[in-house]
């Protein structure tokens, strides 16, 4: 038997996940690094913890596995997107990485508007946002022009980690459509958006597709880490793009609702022309050729966290829970919008935050926590309506995250969303993507989509419900009003904030 892994390398952790040729997990290991927190808005990392937490859950594989390196065929990755890591002319570390989630470059972005104009969305299909690559490489430009200056090029987490394994150092390319770089429909770098701000020539390093293979592992890695030298290495892709492949998000029709601390909206596109004039993401898919739309609720899980958290810590969410699905959909004429730390689809907006409309002394914890659970279902539809109105067909919705645990939260989706939602019999996440990526590059299966019939299972699926579809809808049209209803008062509570 062969065997593929998949190397997740997230925010807080890095996950490996050892696949056979069935699709059946045969081991997974995690390694936990830090943050760094220098200052209130900032958020590094060290990218040596990225290489010694891999080296580690790599060993732990083998280790508890007894597979032999040799029957190792590839490895593939999911990374953390934005991340700036930048090199010297000898691929040596510069400084910490810059992260996703990282807020010092809001006069960054507002410099890129400024200099692009209309430019900037014709080109890179996404607005400009702190999270973002380019706006970080420009504030190091700015804030530390002599480190700067020995920049040679830059790299995302995942490709430093590929090269620190391979020696290569390139760009995959559905991570580099998150850098504000690249032309997305082209799937090249643009020259426009580099010469305008000045990036030297090489600093944007060589593309390379998701399952494309770009070389074998080192010596000096493989002595490390147990890998055998002749094991392939392939690109991978951005997290959001290999979590879409692990849930079998590889053809038209599919869309994904993921509800973790944050929820995406995500769906496959073909079609390199599709315009939301910046209103969602637009990336290049990790199946070539191909794009994927995504939308974002920056506090989706949180707010049902949050809530249970005030009110009844004590208890586990199932118990949480349980008297929801006693409540009839619309919760007795209460809203919530899960604005809780700003929002970003469709409204980019830091200061909006949340709130109940309709609180009468009749409701009970019970409709509030449904309440919860429909204001963060409704505000992932809002991504989804943006891409029907873009001429984007949904016809099943894969859920995964927690929303996938919840059998009301999964009807209460098919009804919001009017769509049939399915969930999966093993959700792996990101890990699962990245292997298949290696799977289909390893040669086991000519495409990532004939990887998913082979590796995905669906374990039920729940057909809307015409009354419900009906009621929601109705609502829906309310909630759409609180944003704008709501926005000028939170600008003048903003002042009262600590």
């Amino acid at each position: 038997m062969k065997y593929v892994i998949g190397i997740d390398l997230g925010t807080s952790s890095v996950k490996t996940l050892l696949v056979d040729q069935n699709g059946d997990i045969k081991g997974e290991a995690s390694a936990a690094y830090p943050l760094i927190h220098e200052r209130p808005g900032y958020s590094e990392q060290n990218p040596e913890e990225w290489v010694t937490g891999t080296i580690s859950c790599l060993k732990q594989l083998f280790q508890e596995s007894g597979v032999s390196p040799e029957d190792i065929d590839g490895v593939s990755y999911s990374g953390q997107m934005h991340g700036l890591v930048l090199l010297d002319a000898d691929n040596n570390v510069l400084r910490n990485a810059i992260l996703w989630n990282d807020t010092r470059t809001t006069a960054e972005c507002r410099e890129i508007e400024q200099k692009l104009g209309d430019q900037l969305l014709s080109i890179t299909k996404n607005a400009a946002l702190e999270g973002f690559t380019l706006p970080k490489i420009l504030w190091v430009q700015k804030h530390e022009p002599e480190l700067f200056a020995k920049a040679a090029k830059f790299v995302l987490p995942k490709d430093y980690l590929r090269y620190r394994m391979t020696g290569r150092v390139e760009m995959e390319i559905s991570d580099a459509a998150g850098t504000l770089l690249l032309n997305v429909a082209e799937g090249q770098w643009s020259e426009e958006v580099a010469g305008a701000f000045g990036l030297p020539a090489g600093f944007c390093p060589p593309i390379v597709g998701s399952t494309e293979a770009t070389g074998t592992v080192l010596p000096e890695f493989a002595q490390l880490s147990g890998l055998s030298t002749s094991t392939k290495v392939f690109g991978g892709g951005a997290d959001n793009a290999c979590g879409a492949v692990g849930a079998g998000i590889v053809q038209k029709g599919d869309a994904l609702s993921s509800i973790g601390t944050s929820g995406v909206v995500l769906t496959y596109e073909e079609d390199k022309n599709k315009d939301f004039a910046g209103k969602v993401h637009f990336f290049n898919h990790a199946h070539p050729g191909a794009f994927y739309a995504m939308g974002v609720t920056l506090a989706a899980g949180y707010s049902l966290s949050w809530f249970k958290d005030s009110l009844a810590p004590e208890l586990s969410f199932n118990e949480f829970l349980e008297p929801v699905a006693t409540i009839a959909p619309g919760s007795d004429g209460l809203l919530f919008t899960p604005y809780l730390v700003g929002e970003r689809t469709p409204h980019a907006d830091s200061v909006i935050r949340g709130s109940f409309i309709g609180l009468s002394g009749t409701h009970r914890r019970e409709h509030m926590a449904r309440a919860v659970m429909e204001g963060i279902t409704f505000s992932l539809a809002e991504s989804l309506e943006l891409f029907r109105q873009a001429g984007i067909a949904v016809d099943r919705v894969i859920s995964i995250g927690g929303g996938a645990k919840n059998p009301v939260w999964l009807q209460m989706q098919a009804d919001i969303f009017g769509t049939p939602v399915v969930s999966l019999k093993n959700e792996q996440g990101p890990a699962m993507g990245a292997a298949m990526m290696a799977a289909v590059g390893s040669g086991w299966f000519r495409s990532l989509k004939d990887c998913a019939e082979q590796f995905i299972d669906y374990v039920a699926t729940y057909e809307p419900i015409p009354a419900n579809v009906e009621t929601y809808s109705r609502l829906f049209k309310l909630y759409q009003q609180v944003y704008s209803a709501t926005r000028v008062l939170n600008e003048g509570l903003q002042q009262f904030r600590g």
